[in-house]
């Protein structure tokens, strides 16, 4: 029989910075919310596996947690290329085709040098192949997260991209022998 995989799925504290960027994997973490911090950490197994995405703010936000996380490049954020470090704003303004291009099918379509949503589930499935039975915690990114309730829910990517994922917010799935089960979706400890 196999064991049950419990994910508490944590998305980093907010990037220290201009909201609305396309952040690279260096940008910091704001860690200044205490209180988020520490009642988070109350609602957190305290016999679990961490894991993180090797992003600084996942790792400073787990760390924060009192987590000492195996880093897993599959859950890194989605990959916008020649995007990253710019504001969706900015990108906007300009007219670019591919950036306009983008929004008309954002789960498939692929940045400049980056990869769509959909390669970023193909590869978070990847991920969750390496976290073993029992309880697991993962900090990642709202993108990441999604991916897995691509994943359990069986949804097309589109669909998962509905779901509304806060800094400092957890979600609660569960990988079963038949299946997967999710508890909770971006609970807010504010």
């Amino acid at each position: 029989m196999t064991k049950t995989t419990s994910f508490w799925l944590i998305r980093h504290a907010a990037v220290d910075g201009a909201k609305g960027t396309i952040w690279p994997a260096g940008a910091p973490a704001n860690l200044g919310d205490r209180n988020a911090l520490g009642h988070l950490r109350t609602h957190l197994p305290q016999e679990a596996k961490a894991y993180a995405s090797p992003a600084r703010r996942t790792i400073d936000t787990a760390k924060a947690l009192q987590l000492d996380p195996m880093l897993v490049p599959e859950f890194s954020e989605q990959d916008f290329g020649d995007w990253t470090g710019r504001r969706h704003d900015d990108l906007a303004a300009t007219g670019d085709e591919a950036y306009v291009g983008f929004w008309n099918d954002p789960a498939r379509s692929t940045p400049p040098g980056g990869e769509s949503f959909e390669d970023q589930v193909a590869r978070v499935g990847q991920g969750i192949g390496r976290i073993e039975p029992g309880p697991a915690i993962l900090v990642v990114h709202s993108g990441t997260i999604r991916a897995m309730l691509c994943i359990a829910l069986e949804i097309e990517p589109e669909a998962a991209l509905r779901f509304a994922i806060d800094p400092l917010s957890l979600t609660r799935i569960d990988r079963l022998s038949g299946g997967w089960r999710v508890t909770s979706v971006n609970q807010n400890f504010r």
